[in-house]
């Protein structure tokens, strides 16, 4: 309904805000945000009275507000990966979550490969090879992230509040680590489900699922907190540049030192 929006979309929380009507039961430790829609809008007020805008409503960058959608994608794109091509149909924030995912898909099958003992010298070069772009471009792709959510920010005004912390950890290595973890316990169920295995072989690798999947849960559970502080202005975000050297001929000193 246009009159009513999720609080799972900036929180997390299920439960609906209408508007016009209080939050009810969601926490504000939880939810800082009162919103509302008014034609067509979404009103967000700042409880402060600090800060009270609108702007035009878009369903992509609500999705990017809940950690869950972004899990959700991970697992299924990883599913469909193992049977077809790797593809991006998504627009806005999730085309990158997309990207960003299906880099750490290619280089964990690289890394496989490079692993194997019956292939030639020169196929591990070339997998190295391939190993070193992609780590570069998941890389990239976390900043990507992390200024998408920059620009978000300021787009939306948001400011944090003085005296707000900074997190170690970005949101864009959030959602990398939450790739990576999709990718582990995608592998593992496999191998819970090999038919040639024997059973203490399944019984083992369940136990390492089960720690992956409390993991993954805790994972997305402090990425959503961490998400929902920075959009309240309780944390501060700035997105760190991998400054990685080693693919830069200009700083990686064997590569400027051959090519001079």
């Amino acid at each position: 309904m246009a009159s009513e929006i999720s609080a799972s979309r900036l929180s997390g929380n299920k439960t609906p805000l209408r508007r016009g009507k209080p939050a009810g039961d969601v926490s504000p430790l939880a939810f800082q945000f009162v919103l509302s829609i008014f034609a067509g809008k979404l009103i967000i007020l700042v409880p402060t009275g600090s800060l009270a805008f609108s702007r035009p409503f878009d369903e992509d960058e609500a999705r990017m507000h809940r950690i869950a959608e972004i899990t959700e994608l991970h697992a299924r794109l990883i599913a469909r990966w193992h049977q077809q091509p790797v593809d991006n149909h998504y627009t806005g924030f999730l085309n990158l979550v997309c990207q960003q995912l299906s880099y750490n898909y290619l280089l964990w099958h690289e890394e496989d490969i490079a692993r194997s003992k019956d292939v030639p010298d020169s196929t591990i070069a070339q997998v190295k090879r391939a190993i070193d772009r992609y780590n570069q471009q998941r890389n990239d792709f976390i900043e990507k992230l992390d200024d998408w959510l920059t620009d978000e920010l300021a787009q939306r005004q948001v400011t944090p509040h003085e005296g707000a912390p900074r997190n170690t950890e970005t949101v864009g290595s959030s959602i990398d680590r939450l790739a990576i973890l999709a990718l582990r316990i995608y592998h593992l169920q496999e191998q819970v489900d090999r038919t040639d295995a024997t059973a203490e072989h399944r019984a083992s690798v369940a136990r390492k699922l089960a720690i992956a999947h409390a993991q993954h849960q805790d994972l997305s559970q402090s990425a959503q907190e961490l998400l929902s502080d920075i959009l309240a202005g309780k944390k501060k975000h700035k997105t760190y540049r991998q400054l990685k050297m080693y693919n830069d001929p200009t700083l990686n000193p064997y590569l400027y030192r051959v090519a001079g």
